[in-house]
């Protein structure tokens, strides 16, 4: 084979934690390389490191058998590598164009632009996606937030590199957005170009790559054929032990009860239109639909943050009029929102200030308001504990935990409330797949204790997995309503777009 990048004993260290030790990978020319492992496990330090975002500290970068040093992200372009990193680079006031060319816009006489030029480069690549028709000059902060992941992906593929670096490139990309990004590593893969493939979606492993390299605790733990493994070997391999069936089953014995939420003919203009579900105690109700299908906007109405401009909404039988997450929260509706950075968590205060934030009359002591510490942080502790949040203690910083830990404080915030209708939108976006099994054994758990809860993801498997009903939502509306022995992806695939579609599985060889 032909090795086009190497690295032996790579090693960094930051204060307190040794991210990577002595790591040692192979990358060869014209594959799909992936590289997999919990949060922690130093695969985004490794992408730092071969990106020249990160210097090392001891070890050595072989670039096509040459020693590499890279002492920034432009020494690691020019020697061929690109990087797409899971957090967005692009800057929200200039256009898809100007994302894309940034510093490479085509010149004219007395070096001006060449807005045509540029214009004409940037519809060419987003053909490559089926994005001709986006305008090129429109800002990107005007897009959403998988129009902006593609407009990130062009960015680093515009550079033609020899290695193009994908950290969690689907995190933001519906079902059909994903496949053409796939059909788009294949095409750079048959032009010998080599790319390494982050995910915590293990399925795109199998659909994309041709060899594994697992990480823990910052060091290599084995490389793989992917047409030589399955699923159960790489979970295994990533978190050091046996996790069984991750979605876990019903408890048994437990009960479906009466209708705990009924929406009836929620419509707001634009978004969604005539929108009628239920979801009973104890049930989880899976909500699929593409990005731009109406869920999430469904999910902030019935919360109170956009309410509906029509309709009704029951909780318990009784009609409700929730016009503010204040008067959600009041009734007893929890939300657990898609982008816990921007909408869910305060990311510079602790954990305790966290985890109290939405009930903190709850520990109020007098009719002065002042609040009792020692209940808060009692409360805090026992939170820490049953959610399995791996920290320091109530005082760490919110900021300081990997994605997984973070996703279990917001969680744990909202079940402070004891919520009687839960909507949890995305809950496992961006974590590892050792958080992502405690947290569907806390959805399990409280569903199990009578609470209803609507779940919303892009990722069918979850769904499938978790629910025991799936709405199909397309263009605003619920299209379809599927019991869990029905629930396939092709079917929720096919509501979603309003196509008959088949998909086929290969081994990558």
């Amino acid at each position: 084979m032909d090795t086009i990048l190497e690295t032996r004993g790579i090693t960094k260290s930051f204060p307190g934690v040794k991210a990577l030790d002595a790591v040692d990978f192979s990358l060869e020319r014209g594959t799909v390389h992936a590289l997999v492992g919990e949060n922690g496990a130093g695969k985004s330090t490794l992408m730092f490191v071969l990106g020249g975002v990160y210097r090392p500290d001891a070890g050595e970068i072989l670039m096509e058998g040459k020693p590499a040093a890279f002492f920034s992200s432009h020494d690691a372009n020019r020697a061929g590598i690109s990087v797409v990193y899971q957090e967005l680079s692009l800057v929200p006031n200039l256009s898809v164009a100007e994302n894309i060319f940034a510093h490479r816009q085509p010149v004219r006489w007395m070096n001006l632009i060449d807005w045509d030029g540029l214009h004409r480069k940037t519809t060419q690549l987003l053909a490559l996606f089926g994005s001709e028709k986006l305008d090129p000059r429109t800002p990107v902060g005007e897009l959403p937030i998988a129009k902006r992941q593609i407009v990130e992906i062009l960015k680093a593929m515009s550079v033609d590199p020899k290695i193009l670096i994908l950290d969690e490139p689907t995190s933001s990309l519906t079902e059909v957005e994903a496949k053409e990004l796939f059909d788009n590593i294949r095409t750079l893969k048959s032009r010998g170009i080599s790319v390494i493939y982050i995910s915590h979606h293990l399925q795109e492993i199998f659909e994309i790559a041709d060899t594994v390299t697992i990480l823990r605790d910052g060091r290599h733990v084995c490389d793989a054929r992917v047409c030589d493994i399955d699923e159960d070997f790489l979970v295994t391999n990533m978190v050091g032990r046996k996790i069984g069936n991750m979605y876990g089953d019903p408890p048994a014995g437990r009960q479906i009860g009466e209708t705990a939420f009924e929406a009836r003919g929620l419509s707001r203009k634009g978004e969604f239109n005539g929108v009628s579900f239920r979801v009973q105690k104890g049930e989880i109700v899976g909500f699929a639909g593409l990005v731009g299908s109406g869920r999430t906007e469904l999910s902030r109405a019935i919360f109170g943050a956009e309410p509906p401009e029509a309709g009704e909404m029951f909780l318990n039988g009784r009609k409700v009029s929730l016009r503010s997450p204040r008067r959600a929260i009041r009734s007893g509706i929890g939300y657990l929102t898609e982008d816990r950075k921007a909408h869910g968590l305060f990311l510079d205060f602790s954990i305790r200030d966290n985890v109290v934030a939405n009930h903190l009359a709850d520990f109020s002591g007098s009719f002065l308001g002042f609040l009792r510490s020692g209940r808060m942080e009692e409360f805090t502790q026992g939170r820490i504990r049953d959610f399995n949040i791996m920290a320091r203690g109530p005082g760490q910083t919110v900021n300081n935990l990997s994605g997984g830990n973070q996703q279990k404080v917001l969680l744990s915030a909202w079940f402070g409330i004891q919520p009687q209708f839960l909507i949890a939108d995305e809950p496992t976006r961006g974590v590892d797949v050792g958080a992502k099994s405690d947290i569907y054994r806390l959805l399990r758990s409280l569903a199990a204790e009578g609470i209803a809860i609507m779940l919303i993801s892009s990722d069918l498997s979850e769904i499938i997995g978790i629910s025991d009903r799936v709405y199909v939502m397309r263009d605003g509306a619920i299209v379809g309503e599927l019991a869990r022995e029905r629930a396939t992806e092709e079917t929720i695939i096919s509501l979603a777009t309003g196509l008959q579609l088949t998909r086929s599985k290969e081994c990558v060889e």
